[in-house]
């Protein structure tokens, strides 16, 4: 009897962990095998090409329907995050965001978040729950982020320095208090100062 009701145990937290990986992995993969009225799925190897190079531009409205441009913030370290709703990484890499952004507030520094979920709605129903301090614009239709980007796993994250370069690509989750990142950032801040 006993011996069975291991079994039972047993089978319920195979269970769950199987539900818990479905919760995790499901949303990659609807976001990677999204139907081709959103393009093609980028190969994990494209967004290797952007690396060191010039940002590319693009023009998004945020929840308010104002355009916000990469362009305009050419001389500020930008960093680039493309997230979702419905991506729990995304949601709990916010906090560490809000706080790197409070850390350097005053100085040329900007975290710039695409969503790229359809719906406005959803994602202002999402901020309202979860409280972003920096910029959130809407890539509906995954023309920046499939097209100009090649992002193939959210949240993926780039580091722009004041000139427009690409200098650093993070997949999936960080804590943006981290140490290292933080130094990175401050470094790329000094650059140029002195022009």
């Amino acid at each position: 009897m006993k011996c069975e009701s291991n079994l039972i145990i047993e089978s319920k937290r195979s269970f769950s962990l199987c539900l818990l990986y479905a919760a995790c992995f499901l949303p990659l993969i609807a976001f990677c095998l999204l139907p081709s009225a959103y393009g093609e799925p980028p190969s994990p190897y494209d967004v290797d090409k952007l690396a060191n190079s010039l940002a590319p531009d693009f023009k998004l409205k945020d929840m308010d329907g104002r355009t916000f441009s990469l362009a305009s913030y050419k001389g500020n370290v930008v960093l680039l995050n493309f997230w979702a709703t419905w991506c729990p990484s995304c949601k709990d890499e916010i906090p560490s965001m809000n706080k790197l952004v409070r850390q350097f507030k005053d100085r040329k520094f900007s975290i710039i978040a695409l969503s790229t979920d359809r719906s406005y709605s959803s994602v202002r129903d999402f901020l309202k729950k979860h409280t972003a301090d920096f910029t959130v614009l809407m890539d509906d239709g995954l023309k920046v982020s499939r097209s100009l980007y090649k992002v193939f796993v959210l949240p993926t994250s780039f580091l722009i320095d004041k000139k427009g370069v690409i200098v650093e690509r993070y997949f999936g989750e960080e804590d943006w208090t981290d140490p290292a990142i933080v130094r990175k950032i401050d470094e790329l801040m000094k650059q140029g100062v002195k022009q």
